[in-house]
This record gives structure tokens, C-alpha cells and sequence, in this order.
């Protein structure tokens, strides 16, 4: 999978499937990269991952040679955008979008001037071994995704998705249960409020033209996202992961 033919699923409206990494460990990247999600997701706003990690988690991605790297950025600096790029994501995801002009910086900042009306600076030093390299090729080549997950992204939901150059938006589920009222993720109070929310954010996707994800705890949750409309979904992270598989062979080796 290369990055442009990532891009053109997503923006497609293709199923997608990817997993998340909050891990800097980069050969367990590179295993995760061998498997065959359609993308790897580091995390750099929550994940334990610093610059060189970053960069060498997307090194690792490419070497598993199946899956295309995206970055969770840590905010919508343009700078913080135009770095996770230049170090060769194929997409970023930006989190705490609350409103279209919000969504309309972020494309501006992942987009080279130009035909795009971008306001990327041209310094790819790494990234155009992969993408582009000319910088109409790398705004062909790269997603923009835009976090929902607080109250007024969901109450400017619709204007969001109309945003020109949007490729998609992205649900983060444990924030988006705070945003509906709940007192911690997964409150099963206000699980109405929060299924209704997940039905509005696909619905305005879809309306739009543009795609529509949502992280998960499991694969089986990502493939009832998927059948309800969601058209590309992550599952879970490296970190959850491998303790849920250390305690399961622990209780295993203790005949529990």
C-alpha cells in the first residue's frame, strides 16, 4: 500500500482498517506493518513518542512494506503539521478540531501553495523518498482528517465536513463520551447520547462526500462501526495490546 492509493480509498470512501501505536518501539512497529492494516496510526499526541521516535516510527512502517503511516500531530500548528509530513506521514490526524476554520488551517497547513492554497513550507527531507516530490503529487498523496470529539465539534459537525480539502474526520471516542456528558469514557448514562452522536458525525460524512473513522478497543467493535457506516475504523494500540496478552497468558500459566 502505498500512500496515494491510501489516500484514494480513504477520500473514496473505501473500508479501511489500521491500528494504532503509542509505543516508541520501532521494531514492534515494523512487525505490526507486516500484518496488512491498510494503515499504522503513531500516536504522537497521547503516545509515548517523541521526535526521533516519530520519525523512526515511520522508517519502521515502510520497511513492514504493507501499511501507510499517519500521525495523531499533538495539535494544528502548522508547524507541528509540516513536521510529522516532512518526516514521510502519509496523513495526518489533528486532533481538537472544534469548528470549520479550525479544519480549513489544518488543510491549509498539510498543502503546498499553489493550486491546493496550501501553506505547507517546502522542506521535505525525508518524505520525498515516499511521497510526491513535487509538492502537487505529496497534496494528492496526503490525508487530512479532523478530530470529533469535543462539544462544539459535534455541534459544528456538518460545517466541519463542507470544509474544501477535508478528506475525513475522526471520531475519538472516549472524549466524544465526555462531549455528550459523560463522567468518564464508556458511561454507560449517556450511551444513548453517545450512539446518536456517532450517527450524526458518519451522516454529515456522508452527506458531504468525505470519509468518516472512529478508533476502537477491538476488531470486533471496528467491524460494527464499519457495518453502521463508518467507512474506515483503527483498532486499538500496541500498549493495550500487549498487556491484555501478558495477563491472559499469565492466567493461563496459573491455570486460572
Amino acid at each position: 500500500m502505498t500512500a496515494i492509493e491510501l489516500a484514494r480509498k480513504i477520500r473514496n470512501r473505501e473500508r479501511c482498517v489500521g491500528y494504532w501505536v503509542v509505543l516508541d518501539a520501532p521494531i514492534a512497529t515494523e512487525r505490526l506493518a507486516r500484518l496488512g492494516y491498510d494503515y499504522v496510526a503513531l500516536d504522537a499526541q497521547h503516545g509515548l513518542i517523541g521526535h526521533s521516535g516519530l520519525l523512526a516510527g515511520l522508517m519502521a512502517v515502510d520497511a513492514g512494506g504493507r501499511s501507510v503511516g499517519l500521525v495523531r500531530v499533538e495539535s494544528g500548528e502548522a508547524a507541528v503539521i509540516g513536521r510529522a509530513l516532512d518526516f514521510g506521514a502519509g496523513g495526518v490526524i489533528v486532533p481538537l478540531v472544534d469548528t470549520a476554520e479550525d479544519a480549513a488551517r489544518a488543510v491549509s497547513a498539510a498543502r503546498y501553495p499553489g493550486p491546493a492554497g496550501g501553506r505547507r513550507s517546502y522542506g521535505p527531507m525525508r518524505s520525498m523518498l515516499r511521497i510526491g516530490p513535487t509538492p502537487a503529487e505529496a497534496d494528492e498523496s496526503v490525508l487530512v482528517l479532523a478530530m470529533i470529539e469535543t462539544p462544539e465539534g459535534l455541534a459544528n459537525i456538518e460545517a466541519i465536513c463542507a470544509t474544501p480539502g477535508l478528506d475525513g474526520v475522526y471520531v475519538g471516542p472516549s472524549d466524544l463520551c465526555l462531549a455528550v456528558g459523560g463522567r468518564f469514557p464508556n458511561d454507560p448514562e449517556v450511551a444513548d447520547a453517545f450512539e446518536a452522536a456517532l450517527v450524526r458525525v458518519s451522516r454529515a460524512a456522508e452527506e458531504a462526500g468525505i470519509a468518516a473513522g472512529i478508533h476502537n478497543p477491538s476488531g470486533e467493535l471496528a467491524a460494527r462501526r464499519l457495518a453502521e457506516g463508518y467507512t474506515f475504523a483503527t483498532v486499538a494500540s500496541d500498549l493495550v495490546h500487549l498487556e491484555q496478552a501478558a495477563a491472559a497468558h499469565l492466567k493461563a500459566a496459573k491455570g486460572e
